[in-house]
């Protein structure tokens, strides 16, 4: 591609990272090599095998653990900054034709990492790179940046039945 775009999955409903992965699929089977970093994610989900069936595709994940049933500590935003330094590091020197940062917002959201310093990354990226964000509660700044903005709204849910999370469907 000659110029890549900023894509942005947010909202509190169900499928912004499952979207994210379809693009990759669908990108690694084109021929494309994809990069999936996942921000706050340090649980190996079952999409984390599709490295096993497409070798265009790596993931690497890039949290210490679920903070959200706790405070995030001074770790996590280390572990965040450094994050987004090596993903900075990927964007512009371009080597990968697309670029998922999965629940970036949540980090922003959670203040591990400035909406600023995301920015100036995806300004710095190479000019062909394809950038796909994902998570809730982007931040208007970042909503304004991209060329695609998909919002997932939840009009109703089973986990409200009180079905918990399916393996090989939720996670």
């Amino acid at each position: 591609m000659e110029k890549g775009y900023i894509q942005v999955y947010t909202g509190d409903g169900k499928g912004k990272t499952t979207a994210a992965i379809g693009l990759a699929v669908r990108a690694a089977c084109y021929g494309m090599k994809v990069y999936i970093g996942q921000f706050v994610k340090d649980m190996k989900y079952h999409e984390t095998k599709i490295i096993e069936y497409l070798p265009n595709i790596r993931i690497e994940q890039l949290g210490i653990g679920c903070f959200i049933d706790r405070p995030p500590d001074e770790n996590d935003r280390a572990v965040a900054g450094k994050a987004l330094a090596a993903c900075a590091e990927i964007l512009k020197k371009g080597e990968y034709d697309v670029v998922i940062l999965d629940e970036i917002t949540i980090a922003i959201y959670f203040q591990l990492i400035t909406v600023e310093d995301v920015i100036k990354a995806l300004e710095n990226r190479a000019e062909h790179v394809e950038v796909i964000l994902t998570g809730r509660y982007a931040p208007e700044e970042l909503i304004d940046k991209a060329d695609l903005v998909t919002e997932m709204r939840e009009i109703k849910h089973y986990y409200t039945q009180g079905v918990l999370s399916r393996p090989g469907i939720d996670w």
